[in-house]
């Protein structure tokens, strides 16, 4: 049996959640949020809280098992609390700045790279060098911090580039030079 599967998920409060069918709806103070169910995974309510199932012990099942409850638990945190991804631009010259909602970054390149968010994320900056992206849904956050990542990824010999707050990247020595 799963041990991520079959922990139940208490619902904080303003959190509502309806089942319908193989549809999971969740609804919190920050919005709304929806799930199609995989065949074979059943969602429940039992006293307040949402237990997640399977029907059997193929291998499929097993693996949607603790997935679903993964994402249904990142929806329940996602409607009351939010989530936040910090990213650092680190370079001389590189930095960031809001155009109405869009966020422009000189990176390097012979010309600024515009983001436009994706619905339901937030963009923010913090300082020149500080990127925060903020929404409800877990994977939309991470996937738009990885897309800024990806225009200037930090290279190993500087460290220049954007990476993620609190990131560990490995530093290459450089030229052994001279004879």
């Amino acid at each position: 049996m799963s041990r991520i599967g079959r922990k139940p998920i208490t619902l904080p409060e303003g959190v509502e959640v309806k089942i319908e069918g193989a549809e999971v709806t969740v609804k919190g103070i920050k919005g709304s949020l929806s799930f199609g169910v995989l065949p074979g995974i059943t969602v429940e309510m039992k006293e307040g809280r949402i237990q997640v199932s399977r029907a059997d012990d193929e291998k499929h099942n097993r693996a949607a098992h603790g997935m679903t409850r993964a994402i249904l638990s990142n929806m329940v945190t996602g409607v009351s609390q939010g989530f936040e991804r910090v990213l650092e631009i680190i370079g001389v010259g590189y930095r960031a700045q809001m155009q109405g909602s869009n966020l422009v970054l000189s990176l390097g390149f012979s010309h600024p790279v515009e983001v436009e968010p994706p619905a339901g994320i937030e963009l923010a900056v913090d300082g020149p060098t500080k990127v925060i992206v903020r929404g409800i849904d877990k994977q939309a956050v991470g996937q738009t911090a990885a897309n800024i990542r990806g225009f200037r990824p930090p290279e190993p010999y500087k460290g220049k580039g954007i990476r993620y707050m609190n990131e560990f990247v490995i530093r290459k020595a450089g030229k052994a030079g001279g004879k």
